[in-house]
């Protein structure tokens, strides 16, 4: 059982590299500016595009797997899939767009699922928990959402709720950011 001095120095230290977080999101929302660029025949660009953002929610993911106290084996599974992903969009991008718009809604609902049990899994210690609550609910309204195909053509859907997602992501990171930075200085005072 760890004491309280070295929990709170692990804090700090992890604190340490909280720009990491507010850099991904920025990216998060740099990559959503740009897929809300794009029209539908840019396909292979699509692609690879989705296919970087689920491979790097999934480090995101496999890096909390490492740092978390708790869930470490749910953290790395959603790092995983989201890797495996990831790494077969990029590889096969037109491939990976007809997929990815076919299965639209079943991998926002992965990552609805993946907010939702994020949020009730910090709540303790987060103050914003809910911010990932309403977060994941949003990603779960898109899912059943594309998934139904209402009133778009897939491609359109696809580039749409990406961008979504993808700025989503980036806001929630940059909120993490401060986060992890302002605990490093609570657990500095200790």
């Amino acid at each position: 059982m760890a004491t309280r001095d070295e929990v709170a120095e692990a804090v700090v230290d992890a604190a340490k590299w909280w720009w990491w977080w507010l850099l991904a999101g920025m990216v998060w929302i740099i990559v959503a500016m740009i897929i809300l660029q794009l029209d539908a025949s840019s396909v292979r660009t699509v692609g690879v595009i989705v296919g970087l953002m689920f491979f790097v929610a999934g480090v995101q993911y496999l890096s909390l797997a490492v740092l978390a106290e708790g869930w470490k084996w749910l953290w790395a599974i959603f790092g995983i899939v989201l890797v495996g992903s990831g790494l077969t969009a990029m590889f096969n991008p037109a491939r990976a767009f007809a997929s990815v718009a076919d299965v639209l809604g079943f991998l926002f609902a992965f990552v609805g699922v993946i907010w939702v049990v994020e949020a009730l899994a910090v709540r303790r210690f987060n103050e914003f928990w809910w911010l990932n609550l309403v977060a994941g609910i949003l990603m779960l309204i898109i899912a059943f959402w594309v998934g139904g195909q209402f009133f778009f053509d897939k491609a359109y859907i696809l580039l749409v709720f990406s961008g979504m997602w993808a700025m989503m992501q980036g806001f929630l990171d940059i909120l993490r950011a401060f986060q992890i930075r302002t605990l490093g200085k609570i657990a500095a005072q200790f």
